[in-house]
């Protein structure tokens, strides 16, 4: 069986850097967007921002202690939309097969090329010349490794990870490099002296599988340069949600309504780009005791919007107060149909 091609795309910093392409005054400087107020939350910070530590899920107040004069903008999500849609209409001209994780975030099998390297290539100048934006390439043979790549020399850069380099490459990562490995279990294993990946591949896979949980046995093969996972779905998917663990314990109303924005304008983007609609969305939230909590609705008219799922994302955060700090937030949509089936029905 021929070896896949597999490519990663990772815009740049992405809502900072259209804020700093649509104001040139803006470039060169620390730009954060989201954090506005002192309650607000860090949604992306330019590369110039990062310089002083600051990272996205910070809140507002500490990013500006770091950078007092730091460049805070609620941010344009229209217009990150408009941007995110050009530079996905780009990379359909070189492949159907095309898997978008986010508003700026891709994989790309291009197995049927000879070569790859110079394919991203390609791409990588039309989304610049184009959009005025650069993106990161990773290229490999795997999502895992191909992900790591576009990682390597951000911004604006592009690696490509053959197979007979994976060992050399993989070794002296830390494991936090890992895709699929969270925060805290990130932590857990820091406490036992694995902070390498070459520390974690001494362990065997039921080590894993009982240390991480279901998911030890996909990380097992991860570090061994082993990823079978395909571009694109291949199963019809029966839900899409994005969460967040905040930095700090959140208590504050505008801060969680700033944040299921974000939510609201990447898991619209998804459904447009699938061509899908939802009719049932649930709220998600884990409480500082880890205690955790849903909401759901069901509407009678399909979601297709922003707009219609933040309305949607709003009446549930309200339908009771919240009175204890919130650790994790997470929006979900669900019962995805596609909408011209959808359209269909209706006119029947």
């Amino acid at each position: 069986m021929d070896m896949r091609k597999i490519i990663h795309m990772d815009m740049d910093a992405f809502f900072a850097a259209v804020e700093q392409l649509d104001h040139p005054e803006y470039r060169g400087k620390p730009v954060i967007v989201g954090g506005v107020g002192e309650r607000g939350v860090v949604a992306t910070a330019s590369y110039e921002a990062r310089k002083f530590g600051i990272h996205s899920a910070m809140p507002g107040f500490r990013a500006k202690k770091l950078c007092p004069n730091g460049i805070f903008v609620r941010g344009s999500y229209e217009r990150y939309t408009e941007l995110s849609k050009q530079v996905f209409d780009i990379l359909s001209r070189y492949t159907d097969h095309i898997e978008q994780v986010s508003i700026d975030e891709a994989y790309l099998d291009v197995s049927d090329v000879e070569d790859a390297y110079a394919l991203a290539c390609a791409m990588k100048h039309a989304i610049i010349m184009e959009t005025g934006l650069t993106a990161s390439f990773g290229v490999s043979y795997n999502k895992f490794l191909a992900k790591l790549g576009s990682d390597w020399n951000k911004p604006n850069g592009i690696k490509v990870i053959n197979e007979e380099d994976v060992p050399e490459i993989l070794k002296p990562l830390p494991i936090r490099k890992v895709h699929g490995l969270g925060k805290k279990s990130v932590e857990r294993l820091n406490r036992i002296g694995i902070f390498t990946i070459e520390d974690l591949l001494i362990y065997d896979e039921s080590f894993l599988t009982e240390f991480i949980g279901g998911f030890g046995k996909a990380i097992y093969w991860r570090i061994r340069g082993v990823d079978d996972r395909p571009v694109g779905e291949m199963t019809k998917r029966k839900s899409y949600g994005k969460e967040t663990t905040f930095s700090e314990d959140i208590l504050e109303e505008p801060v969680l309504i700033e944040q299921l924005q974000r939510f609201s304008l990447k898991i619209a983007s998804y459904l447009s780009r699938k061509s899908l609609v939802a009719n049932t969305v649930t709220l998600k939230y884990k409480t500082f005791d880890f205690q955790s909590h849903t909401r759901s609705k069901t509407v009678y008219n399909y979601i297709r919007t922003c707009e219609e799922l933040m309305a949607v994302a709003m009446d549930l955060l309200k339908s009771e107060p919240i009175d204890k700090p919130i650790r994790l937030i997470g929006l979900t949509v669900s019962n995805l149909e596609p909408e011209d089936q959808v359209q269909i029905s209706l006119l029947d």
